[in-house]
């Protein structure tokens, strides 16, 4: 017995043929894109917490956006993750003033022992 609904993943053109579309590759991109924005949405966000933590010294609000930036781009770039391992390299008193949970969130590791 034959199923009589079409299947998901086919298409029919102007000849009647029908031909795979490759969702999984759609799929794959958009994933890609999203990543790639949500990347720069915490390079953008760490640029402007820098400037919001010198206009408003006594509340702590470039802080938590700094971090939610930091988090973003360590999770979804692999180039945003080789940056900042590249400034714990270079500036080891950085990774010293980062707790040890946000270490997890954005790099998956604990602190290095100095």
């Amino acid at each position: 017995m034959q199923n009589a609904e079409p299947d998901r993943d086919t298409e029919q053109n102007d000849t009647g043929e029908s031909r795979r579309v490759p969702l999984d590759t759609v799929r794959t991109g958009f994933r890609t894109l999203v990543r790639q924005f949500l990347a720069v949405l915490g390079l953008v966000l760490i640029v402007i917490a820098i400037p919001i933590a010198f206009v408003t010294p006594f509340l702590p609000i470039g802080l938590p956006i700094a971090i939610v930036g930091v988090v973003l781009l360590g999770r979804n770039a692999i180039w945003g993750r080789r940056w900042m391992e590249g400034v714990l390299e270079r500036n080891p008193r950085v990774e010293r003033f980062a707790p040890n949970w946000l270490m997890r969130a954005v790099f998956g590791r604990e602190k290095r022992p100095r």
